[in-house]
C-alpha cells in the first residue's frame, strides 16, 4: 500500500471518528459526566497525550512573542470551541451537531475577509448564504420535543458558536503551524488549555463519581480523549504530507453521513425533513464557498 493510500485512509478515519462522536459524545452527557466536565478530562488526556508523543520529536522552544498567539489559539480552539459544542450536544441532538459542525468552512470564508482581508468571489457568496440558510433552518425549525434534548435551539446556537470559534482558531493557527513541528505545538497549546478551563470546569470534574460509571461508559470517555482529541489530528496530519490541504478538506463532507446513519442505527436520533433539507443546504453551501475559482485565461 502506498504513502497516498494510507494518506486517504487516514483522511477517512480521521473523519469517521468525528462522525462517531457525536453519538458516543452524547451517550456520555449529561447523566455520567457533566458538559464541562468532560472538555477538562478531554484536554488533560490530550495534553499528556501529546507531551508523550512529542518526546519522538525536535525539541524546540516557543518564542516569546509567540505566547500571546497561542494563548488566543487555545481560548478559541481548545476552550470556547470545546466548551460550546459539548454543552451544545447536551442540549441538542447529534444529528443537529454533525450537520451544523460542517459549517465551519463557511465561517472559515467569511472571517478570512474580515481578518486577512480574503476576496470572496460570487461562488463563495452563493455558498455563504445558502449553507446560513440550512443552518438557520436547522436552529429556527428544528425543534423537537425531547428528553434528552431540553433546548434544541439553543443547542443548535452553541454549534454554530463552536464552528466560529473553531474557524477563527483555523486562521490564527496558521502562522504557528508554519513555524513550529506540529508536536511541540500541541503540547503546549493542550497544556495551556488545561490552565484555562480548569477554574471553569472544576465544580464538574469533582462531581464525576468515577466508582459508578459503566465500563462502556469508560469506553466512550477514552474514545473521546484518544480518538477524537488526539488520532484525529495526528491522521489529519499524516493526510497532508501526502495530499492538498482543499482534499482532506473534501472529506468534511462525509461526516454528517456518517453521523446520521450511526446515530439512527443506534437508536439515539431519527431523520426528519427538516433535517435532512437543512443538512442538503448545508452541504451545498460549504460545497460552493470552498470551490475553488477558475484561472483567468
Amino acid at each position: 500500500m502506498n504513502k497516498r493510500t494510507l494518506a486517504i485512509f487516514a483522511a477517512i478515519g480521521a473523519t469517521t471518528i468525528y462522525g462517531l462522536n457525536h453519538t458516543i459524545a452524547k451517550g456520555v452527557i449529561p447523566i455520567y459526566i457533566k458538559p464541562f466536565g468532560f472538555i477538562m478530562l478531554r484536554v488533560t488526556g490530550a495534553a499528556i497525550l501529546f507531551w508523550i508523543i512529542s518526546i519522538f520529536g525536535p525539541k524546540e522552544k516557543i518564542e516569546k512573542k509567540d505566547w500571546g498567539r497561542i494563548v488566543i489559539c487555545a481560548i478559541f480552539g481548545m476552550v470556547i470551541n470545546m466548551l460550546s459544542f459539548f454543552k451544545g450536544l447536551e442540549l441538542s441532538t447529534p444529528i443537529n451537531s454533525s450537520v451544523l459542525v460542517t459549517v465551519t468552512p463557511i465561517i472559515v470564508v467569511i472571517l478570512s475577509a474580515f481578518l486577512i482581508k480574503e476576496k470572496i468571489t460570487g461562488y463563495k457568496a452563493i455558498g455563504i448564504l445558502v449553507g446560513l440558510i440550512g443552518a438557520l433552518s436547522l436552529i429556527l425549525f428544528g425543534s423537537e420535543i425531547r428528553q434528552d434534548a431540553p433546548n434544541i435551539p439553543l443547542g443548535n446556537s452553541l454549534f454554530i458558536l463552536n464552528s466560529i470559534c473553531y474557524g477563527t482558531y483555523l486562521i490564527l493557527v496558521k502562522k504557528l503551524i508554519e513555524k513550529y513541528h506540529p508536536f511541540t505545538f500541541m503540547k503546549w497549546i493542550f497544556t495551556v488549555a488545561v490552565i484555562i478551563n480548569l477554574p471553569i470546569t472544576y465544580s464538574d470534574v469533582v462531581e464525576i463519581q468515577w466508582q459508578q460509571l459503566p465500563w462502556g461508559i469508560i469506553g466512550s470517555i477514552a474514545f473521546v480523549i484518544i480518538g477524537t482529541t488526539f488520532l484525529t489530528y495526528l491522521f489529519n496530519i499524516y493526510a497532508l504530507t501526502q495530499l492538498k490541504a482543499s482534499t482532506v478538506g473534501s472529506f468534511t463532507y462525509l461526516q454528517p453521513l456518517i453521523g446520521i446513519i450511526f446515530a439512527v442505527s443506534m437508536g439515539t436520533d431519527y431523520v426528519t425533513t427538516i433535517k435532512i433539507v437543512a443538512a442538503s443546504l448545508v452541504l451545498i453551501g460549504v460545497y460552493l464557498a470552498s470551490k475553488k475559482p477558475k484561472p483567468n485565461l
